[in-house]
């Protein structure tokens, strides 16, 4: 029986904190007696607070201010403000909210004006972002890293790709995506096509019984193994494909990465059919002992978005 692994999103775990309480005191017994003021003298010179601190922390707020940009999570439909709480990059996390142009909205978070680093962490960030926003909303995700430098830039590139915007936001309504991949164990499937391949396997004796020089003889072993194991590649992705269907809006395949993996797709699924999705998947799983399957989801649909955006200027 094929293995069929589903891979569900974890949710970051809670932070634990701590408070600090003062340590107790003994007070102290006041003397009964408290002893006088100083007199003060009639002439006193009085000093004036000095404006340097304050005009340091205006020219600082002014700095950060000018050091500071907006970053972009992703575009959903909403004509009302909403604030989704302290969920954003950072190692204090930012607060997540929405800029408007009519009826669509990004969500956004301050960040600092330079280039984000895709690191692990802020990877997950910017998913996590994405996952809380699609619970409730239909989303266009945005590129890790995309940064505007004010709310109203923002309103810009909400203005000028307004249609584009709406008109995937209103094929994406209810759909979200999910990833699978299916690996196979390259020596297996070798033996195997050897078995079932008269060819191969007279070639592969002769080899093995040849005195001499037997390069010829292999570099032909090797074209007919890598033109069985392609045949039979997308034999089963043909197959898989057809059987995902039914159960899916669209289909996208991704280029697969290294030896093992022979598949590595995407699916754009209805969200009243993603039970369907799942049985389905572990249906075909069973039929295929030789292959693994993997998939992840739900995601918003980062493999069915593509506009291109250009942010022009307010006529």
């Amino acid at each position: 029986m094929a293995k069929t692994e589903r891979r569900s999103k974890r949710r970051p775990p809670r932070r634990a904190t701590s408070v600090r309480t003062a340590p107790a005191t003994t007070r102290e017994r006041q003397p009964r007696f408290a002893p006088a003021p100083p007199l003060r003298s009639k002439l006193e010179r009085v000093r004036m607070p000095s404006d340097r601190s304050a005009a340091q922390t205006v020219r600082d707020d002014a700095a950060e201010a000018a050091n500071e940009g907006k970053y972009v999570y992703c575009i959903i439909k909403s004509a009302r403000p909403i604030a989704f709480g302290p969920i954003g990059m950072g190692a204090e996390p930012a607060h997540v909210h929405t800029v408007h142009f009519k009826d669509i909205a990004a969500v956004v978070a301050s960040t600092p004006m330079v280039a984000q680093d895709p690191t692990r962490d802020n990877v997950l960030a910017h998913q996590r972002v994405n996952e809380r926003v699609m619970r409730r909303h239909t989303v266009i995700p945005m590129s890790f890293g995309t940064v505007f430098k004010t709310d109203h830039d923002i309103k810009e590139l909400l203005r000028s790709a307004y249609d584009a915007f709406s008109d995937v936001l209103s094929k994406m309504q209810g759909k979200v995506e999910f990833g699978l991949k299916v690996l196979w164990d390259r020596e297996q499937i070798i033996r195997e096509i050897e078995n079932e391949e008269e060819d191969i396997r007279r070639l592969k004796g002769e080899i093995s019984s040849q005195k001499g020089s037997t390069y010829f003889a292999r570099m032909q072993y090797g074209r007919l193994i890598d033109a069985a194991l392609q045949a039979r590649s997308e034999q089963y992705l043909s197959e898989i494909f057809e059987a995902l269907r039914d159960v899916s809006v669209a289909s996208r395949s991704n280029k697969a990465i290294g030896d093992r993996m022979i598949m590595n797709a995407a699916f754009l699924v209805a969200r009243d059919a993603e039970a369907e999705f799942d049985a389905r998947v572990r249906d075909i799983g069973q039929r295929y002992d030789t292959l693994t399957f993997k998939y992840t989801g739900p995601w918003p649909p980062y493999n069915f978005v593509n506009i291109r955006l250009k942010l022009e200027r307010a006529q």
